[in-house]
């Protein structure tokens, strides 16, 4: 029976009213929204199953021919590779325990075939701090090196290896004298320890100058920006002809790493250098036989031209009877500052390392020194240091 209730004024029973039903429109959206998001952010097929067990690789479209500069890149690359070697250099260990000396790896560097009697070409600054040294060849053979010479001045080094004559190719060599802006270049090394490795680009300029090891000026150096890292020092810098026309050096850097610049030794020097490491070990450098003040030194001291501190006994300078810096009763007594020679003004240690660049031993120089307030002309034969 119906709920109802009786109404004394009216007799017929009275049925109550439905409560009003809540709009269903809201949740319709509610579940409309979030299909659509679905929708949206899940990935197409999302219902098909993941892996298609009948996947397989794609079909390779063909390349064509290569472009002719990429041909002549990979063929200087092909030509060169076997002429670049790889350097380790070896410093002694002793065991804590057992106090056995053992050989380890202490640092890398590049270099190139010179000969096919096993000379190797490198920088100096590569093997200047060991005392024994590995050359790894193209073809992964390791061998023994033993050290031939080195110029500090140049930063160039020799090491020999004895390896058969059939694995070793020397590398063309061309020359820097008839270098141009522009070049391209190439150069092939081990930088970090990553071995062939290849770069490219073109001359940036010429007629740089770099400060050896010595502190004296390296002149006629090639700047490139082929990508020169630690490591590629010693390694080749080649033409498009795959001629060797300079040997990596240096790379200018206020972080390190690569910047864009880097520095080659010309080749036409490491040709003039190579053959007197070969028959001496060492290059002939005329001098006058002094030592002399720095720059610094000099400038503190009111002095232009170089100020001479000490003479070496019995060599050119001390045979001309030029006077050293000396302290005497009443202070120190300045010795002869050298201000010309050969009638080229000296003003500082550099302008006298560029002008002895010009003469070899055994050449007669005038040399024009300051000696108190009283200028003097002296003729000194250059000897070897």
């Amino acid at each position: 029976m119906s709920a109802s209730y009786y109404d004394p004024f009216n007799p017929m029973p009275v049925r109550p009213r439905p409560a009003p039903r809540a709009p269903r429109w809201p949740l319709l959206v509610f579940f409309a929204s979030i299909l659509l998001v679905a929708w949206y952010y899940w990935p197409a097929g999302w219902w098909r199953p993941m892996h298609d067990p009948s996947a397989g690789p794609r079909a390779v479209q063909p390349r064509g021919d290569l472009a002719e500069d990429e041909k002549t890149t990979i063929g200087i690359f092909r030509a060169a590779a076997p002429s670049v070697v790889y350097i380790t250099t070896l410093a002694e260990r002793r065991d804590a325990v057992t106090l056995d000396l053992s050989e380890v790896p202490s640092g890398t560097g590049s270099g190139f075939i010179w000969d096919d009697a096993g000379n190797i070409v490198t920088n100096y600054h590569v093997v200047e701090t060991a005392k024994h040294w590995e050359v790894t060849l193209d073809d992964g053979s390791t061998y023994k090196a033993r050290f031939v010479g080195g110029a500090p001045d140049q930063d160039l080094a020799v090491l020999r290896i004895d390896a058969p004559r059939e694995k070793l190719r020397p590398i063309p060599v061309g020359s820097s004298a008839d270098l141009l802006v522009g070049q391209k270049v190439f150069a092939i090394g081990n930088p970090f320890g990553l071995d062939q490795t290849l770069t490219t680009g073109v001359i940036s300029a010429l007629n740089r100058q770099i400060k050896s090891r010595t502190q004296r000026p390296i002149k006629g150096v090639i700047q490139t920006d082929a990508a020169i890292n630690p490591g590629n020092s010693g390694g080749p810098l080649l033409d498009s002809a795959g001629r060797l026309i300079g040997v990596n050096a240096a790379i200018y850097s206020p972080s390190g790493a690569y910047a864009g610049i880097g520095f080659a030794i010309p080749v036409d020097t490491v040709n003039r250098v190579v053959p007197e490491l070969l028959r001496t070990g060492k290059v002939a450098r005329p001098g006058l036989g002094i030592h002399m003040a720095t720059d610094d030194q000099a400038r503190s001291l009111g002095v232009t031209g170089v100020l001479i501190i000490d003479v070496i006994p019995n060599g050119p300078a001390a045979q001309a009877k030029l006077r050293p810096t000396r302290r005497g009763p009443g202070g120190w007594q300045l010795g002869d500052v050298i201000v010309a020679l050969d009638d080229r003004p000296i003003k500082k240690a550099d302008d006298l390392f560029d002008q002895m660049t010009k003469y070899k031993v055994g050449d007669v120089v005038k040399v024009a020194i300051q000696r108190g307030g009283e200028r003097q002309v002296v003729e000194i034969p250059l000897d070897a240091i």
